[in-house]
């Protein structure tokens, strides 16, 4: 039993550390890849960044902008964020090899074990709601269809991500139940009464039956399979777009606080007109060759790459673009995610082929299209619907500078307003003097 004992201790730090070391791995990786950006200064208050992280991460203030779905996703964000606790006992008991080491230390205090009851009870009954719900998610995406889970960037991986991590959600809960179920199963067996868990009770008394070592067998099956599962959700969420379960803290917490129909002037440009208007200005030197735009992910912000990690697909952007719903090609979804995959093809070429390997690829052209991005209206409802104050319209505007300032690359009504800006001063095709001529028909 000793031996055992140990060899279980062994396995689960062997399991956990392991876990740990690659996710940690990975999500290095990633930190990198967000900091292949350009120096972003967000200007705002630490007050200011706090209330947003805790409105709209935290609180998930904009979920509620779609009342059924906020409802779905409350259920398993609050079910995930308790469940946690339990997970503790489970770390504590693979550390020492103990069996429900919180459990009979609070067993005769009666304020604590009232406590640990209804907190266990508490997670019970969250997770059999979150096994319902994963259920409805699945059948919104393959049954029901939901209109914005069925757009063409989601084909491919991208589907099968998202079935996947709801398989996992249902696959932990089983193991979950099946934990507590046998283990209170085998409790009523030597104390006529199971530990209080009301669901795990009424499992435990339906399978009180099965021999011991069966029901013994039935518990570790279920504490490997729940411990295997959150390290393989660990392992997975990297590669995963429910990385926003960790990423949509900091991008909340530096949400740009300008005005959304706020556009930033590129310093070349403004500099330009400056020393038009004022003789006496002095152009700054530059460092180097001046870029307009941006043509790959290492021309845009840090803050750029990480909206795009943040990104979770669930394509309430794409829904409320008025450029997607009249058919064209932009969904600021799939820029999001052709960022992301961009990015994550440059680190799998670099850690081929080393960190000076160059693809002669890029995420304007490769990626996205000059079509997509003519589309933009500017109107940032993509910004707006989005629930965790992801940008898509930051990037279309650097991709599109460059479209038109590099590459010259812009439809002939464009340029004649252009023209007529540049010459007129107003995107109309007369002189500035007889900009006021239509007063004289007023009284």
């Amino acid at each position: 039993m000793l031996f055992l004992k140990i060899f279980q201790i062994l396995l689960f730090i062997g399991l956990v550390g392991g876990t740990f070391y690659f996710a940690f791995k990975k999500f290095k990786e990633i930190y990198d890849n967000i900091m292949m950006g350009q120096a972003e200064k967000i200007n705002s208050t630490l007050g200011f960044r706090i209330k947003s992280m805790l409105l709209i991460a935290f609180g998930q203030k904009k979920m509620f902008k779609l009342t059924f779905a906020a409802l779905l996703h409350l259920v398993i964000y609050v079910s995930f964020c308790i469940t946690q606790i339990e997970l503790l006992e489970i770390f504590i008991d693979g550390l020492t090899g103990s069996h429900r080491i919180i459990y009979h230390a609070v067993e005769n205090i009666p304020f604590l074990h009232t406590l640990y009851l209804v907190v266990i009870n508490f997670i019970e009954i969250l997770s059999l709601l979150t096994f319902f719900v994963t259920i409805i998610f699945i059948l919104r995406r393959t049954t029901f269809k939901v209109e914005r889970f069925q757009k063409p960037e989601l084909k491919g991986w991208p589907w099968k991500d998202a079935l996947l991590i709801l398989a996992f959600e249902l696959t932990l809960i089983t193991f979950i139940f099946l934990m507590n179920g046998a283990d209170s199963a085998l409790h009523i067996k030597e104390h006529g009464e199971g530990y209080g868990f009301f669901l795990s009770s009424a499992i435990g008394g339906m399978l009180q039956s099965l021999p011991s070592g069966l029901l013994q067998a039935l518990e570790r099956i279920g504490w490997w399979g729940h411990l295997c599962m959150v390290m393989g959700f660990i392992l997975y969420l990297p590669y995963s777009k429910h990385l926003h379960i960790l990423l949509a803290f900091p991008n909340t917490f530096f949400t740009r606080p300008e005005p959304k129909g706020e556009i930033h002037n590129m310093p070349a440009i403004q500099h330009e007109v400056q020393s038009m208007i004022d003789p006496s200005f002095v152009v700054p030197a530059s460092d180097g060759e001046v870029k307009f735009g941006a043509k790959d992910v290492y021309d845009l912000s840090w803050k750029n790459l990480l909206d795009a990690y943040t990104c979770t697909e669930c394509g309430r952007c794409t829904a409320a673009c008025p450029a997607n719903q009249t058919g064209k090609k932009l969904s600021p979804r799939k820029i999001m995610m052709d960022t992301r995959d961009r990015m994550e093809e440059i680190a799998a070429c670099k850690k081929e082929h080393g960190p000076e390997f160059v693809d002669n690829k890029s995420l304007l052209g490769d990626y996205i299209t000059g079509e997509e991005l003519r589309a933009c209206t500017t109107c940032n409802a993509c910004v707006e619907e989005c629930p965790v104050n992801i940008s898509p319209l930051s990037i279309i505007i650097e991709l599109r500078r460059n479209l038109i300032m590099e590459a010259s690359d812009s439809p002939a009504e464009w340029n004649n307003i252009f023209a007529n800006l540049e010459n007129n001063q107003a995107p109309w095709q007369f002189s500035p003097n007889d900009r006021l001529n239509w007063t004289e028909e007023l009284n």
